[in-house]
């Protein structure tokens, strides 16, 4: 397959199949003249690239998770322990999100939003 159909198969951009080759997370064969042919295993190893970084997986953990996933003598708790992981600093991200929110919320609140001129919320934003 070239790289366009891959594409179209995969709902990933030509740039980024090339970008992941790049970093050596697929490899493609080659023809005679040099163009890349994908295989179905190629397609396959695109697909779950593409739902990792959908779930937010770095690259990194992209990398350890394909090893993972082609290795059969591996263990599920290497998998779990990644996964888990991420989870944490999604809940990390979840807390700081939910911080800005609350805080933003109260000086929102608090606003008066009318012609006067003070603002809780230009006030809080100059403290340091």
């Amino acid at each position: 397959m070239k790289i366009s159909d891959v594409a179209e198969r995969s709902g990933l951009p030509a740039k980024t199949i090339r970008y992941y080759e790049e970093i050596g997370l697929i490899r493609p064969g080659r023809s005679a003249k040099g163009y890349r042919q994908f295989s179905e295993s190629d397609l396959h190893k695109l697909s779950f690239l593409s739902r990792a970084r959908a779930l937010g997986f770095s690259i990194e953990d992209c990398r350890t998770l394909m090893a993972l996933y082609e290795d059969e003598t591996r263990h599920s708790a290497d998998v779990k322990r990644i996964a888990q992981s991420h989870l944490n600093r999604i809940d990390e991200k979840i807390a700081l999100l939910q911080g800005m929110h609350d805080t933003l919320s109260v000086l929102i609140r608090d606003c008066h939003g009318d012609d006067r001129p003070d603002c809780p919320i230009l006030k809080d934003l100059g403290q340091s």
